[in-house]
């Protein structure tokens, strides 16, 4: 390996963190095993996105972006914050002119 070759493979690891891992079988089929750095590491939860590229494939956590939503919008019910700020209908509205 000449220093050109070394030096981008340095860059490589530090950047990119290549692992090299066993594939195993599980069952009739094969599989990977991670550990629970790499899980806890990249917020891998109970189910990951797998992404199949040209040459290789990618994981990815699964965003649950309105993950709690239901309970934030129950305590906001029960604290009073989902009252209107403006009514549903002005004093002012002639509703006739929409007939």
């Amino acid at each position: 390996m000449n220093l050109k070759e070394y030096v981008i493979t340095l860059l490589l690891h530090y950047f990119i963190y290549l692992m090299e891992i066993p594939i195993i079988k599980i069952g009739n089929s094969r599989g990977i095993l991670l550990s629970k750095t790499l899980l806890e590491r990249y917020k891998f939860g109970e189910k990951l996105e797998i992404e199949m590229k040209h040459n290789h494939i990618e994981l990815r956590s699964i965003d649950t972006p309105r993950k709690g939503w239901e309970d934030q919008f129950k305590q906001m019910h029960q604290n009073g914050g989902d009252r209107l700020m403006i009514d549903d209908v002005f004093v002012d509205e002639d509703l006739e002119e929409w007939d």
